[in-house]
């Protein structure tokens, strides 16, 4: 399963950007896709996440301010990032729990991750 993600850059503080990603590869259902961040000298943190179901979870710094929304028949996530301050400059990844087939034909979860696109909101 691949995860490629599109849509960061440099940003000014108060602006707006967009981040997509797009699964592919030996797929049955993904279950939650997301998003998830990490600074520099900190820790990969949850973002946002969305189930296969329609539920979504927010990080609370991003609630009011990022969107998080999936195409479940195209496979993509996309996040919709508003009113960017400093705080928000990270290299943000696209996250999926998959439900593959193995090489004996069993279905099972695994987890997948973009290779990272950067995020910088600086004037």
């Amino acid at each position: 399963v691949q995860l490629v993600e599109s849509g960061g850059g440099l940003v000014q503080p108060g602006g707006s950007l967009r981040l997509s990603c797009a699964a592919s590869g030996n797929i049955f259902k993904i279950n939650a896709m997301g998003w998830y961040r990490q600074a520099p000298g900190k820790q990969r943190d949850v973002v946002a996440l969305e189930t296969a179901g329609g539920s979504t979870n927010y990080a609370d710094s991003v609630k009011g301010r990022f969107t998080v929304s999936r195409d479940n028949a195209k496979n993509t996530v996309s996040l919709q990032m508003n009113s960017l301050t400093p705080e928000d400059t990270a290299v943000y990844y696209c996250y999926a729990q998959v439900l593959v087939y193995s090489d004996t034909m069993e279905l099972r979860l695994e987890d997948y991750w973009g290779q990272g696109t950067q995020v910088t909101v600086s004037s």
